[in-house]
């Protein structure tokens, strides 16, 4: 099985695709700055600490979370 992946041209990993509804994608980049105040991409960051803790590598701990914020209650539905 092959990776989806679109290159890059800088010093990062390349993307990837990834799912997540609005509503929890968008604050998570304000819960995750909030943890990691510095760096390009504090929700990646997260993220791949997260992987590497539920694969069990070595040393791998569960990511930090931030103190409750505005990120921590879900938006009301939208009305169309």
């Amino acid at each position: 099985m092959t990776s989806q992946a679109t290159e890059t041209t800088d010093d990062y990993d390349p993307q990837r695709k990834f799912r997540a509804p609005g509503d929890e994608w968008d604050p998570f980049l304000g819960a995750t700055r909030a943890q990691h105040p510095e760096g390009r991409s504090p929700r990646g960051a997260v993220l791949r600490q997260f992987i590497r803790w539920y694969m069990r590598r070595p040393g791998a701990k569960l990511p930090e979370r931030p103190p409750a914020g505005p990120w921590s209650t879900p938006r009301p539905p939208e009305q169309t």
